[in-house]
């Protein structure tokens, strides 16, 4: 495996490493697979090194994730605040995971961004604009948890890995790929999953958990999704779900019941790309999928104060849920240009 990371950057990071003992590991709020494996993951390490970590979430994480290890410990900032400012406040150290702005951790932001310690962002999406003493920003890589392996490695650290963390980190990388479905185009993280398999990570129970078990509400939720709120713009070769705060309270909806939603419109032949808004208590949540390269982290940034990657992005709207689905719909042909000459055809059937 090629060593992708700058070396005096590995350097420095080891640095901070010898020199603090009581480190903080946060991430974005909604915290996702990659969000939680990368941070449990190196925190696992950590411990296992003899360093006082701990890791604090904005907010609460998905039941699919209660599996990994550690999952019970976390710190969630809406649910302890005294506890997780008490706990930012005696860092020596904030390693920065999976966000490339402060803004994504919504109300956790300003506790992090104040905290008078050295910091670190080990990030893989585009344009980072927080200031560190070290940062690992990797835009070509899977995921945040992928950058982590090879964080670790490059450091020397591989053999201090345990099951522990070779599970959350093996649980972000299947995450953020949909099982090495998208995102992986270099061979390199087959041997990545090698490493940590070899480890003892599940990686059939991972699937199991973290992508294929739902809840009876949440099948519900998503199967009525497809059906009633499906809309499709043929010309924009667009898929758009809209579900309403009616919708989710109809289905008793809780975080992560419709994690991956926004991926289901992307089976149809000939769509390229699919957009997910959902009415939350403050804002229009906003995701975004796609297939052909097609850029929706430009509709997530031009329009949601959002973005992501090329394929798979997000932001939010402040606002009601029909100006926010108008302002799309209206903006659609913007980007058509966008589309490739040669696709399947569409074909759909009133």
């Amino acid at each position: 495996m090629k060593n992708l990371l700058n070396t005096e950057d590995v350097t420095a990071f080891m640095r901070l490493l010898e020199k603090h003992e009581r480190i903080v590991l946060t991430c974005h709020m909604r915290p996702d697979g990659d969000a939680v494996g990368s941070t449990l993951g190196l925190c696992h390490l950590l411990r296992d090194m003899g360093k006082e970590a701990h890791v604090v979430v904005p907010d609460r994480i998905p039941k699919c994730l209660h599996f990994l290890p550690g999952s019970k410990d976390l710190a969630v900032y809406t649910q302890y605040d005294p506890y997780c400012t008490r706990l930012v406040g005696d860092a020596d150290l904030i390693i920065m995971c999976d966000f490339n702005t402060a803004s994504r951790q919504g109300d956790l932001a300003p506790l992090i961004v104040g905290a008078d310690c050295d910091k670190v962002l080990i990030d893989h999406h585009r344009d980072p604009d927080i200031e560190c003493d070290v940062i690992f920003s990797c835009p070509a890589m899977s995921s945040t948890c992928e950058l982590v392996f090879r964080l670790i490695a490059a450091c020397g650290l591989y053999g201090k890995v345990s099951l522990e963390s070779a599970t959350c980190l093996l649980a972000g990388m299947i995450t953020d790929t949909q099982n090495f479905t998208v995102n992986c185009d270099n061979p390199e993280i087959y041997e990545i999953m090698m490493r940590l398999i070899e480890k003892g990570a599940d990686k059939k129970r991972i699937i199991d958990e973290a992508l294929k078990s739902t809840t009876y509400d949440a099948l519900r939720l998503n199967s009525f999704a497809l059906l009633e709120r499906l809309e499709i713009f043929e010309q924009s070769r667009c898929a758009l779900i809209v579900l309403s705060k009616e919708d989710l309270a109809r289905f008793r909806y809780q975080k992560g019941d419709t994690e991956g939603l926004v991926n289901m419109p992307l089976e149809i032949r000939g769509i390229v790309y699919s957009i997910f808004l959902r009415e939350d208590a403050d804002c229009i949540k906003v995701s975004a999928r796609s297939r052909y390269d097609f850029p929706v982290c430009d509709i997530c940034r031009d329009l949601f104060s959002g973005g992501g990657h090329l394929m798979a992005a997000g932001g939010e709207f402040y606002g009601t849920l029909e100006d926010c689905k108008k302002l799309l719909v209206a903006r659609m042909k913007d980007y058509d240009r966008f589309i490739p000459a040669k696709i399947d055809r569409l074909e759909i059937r009133q």
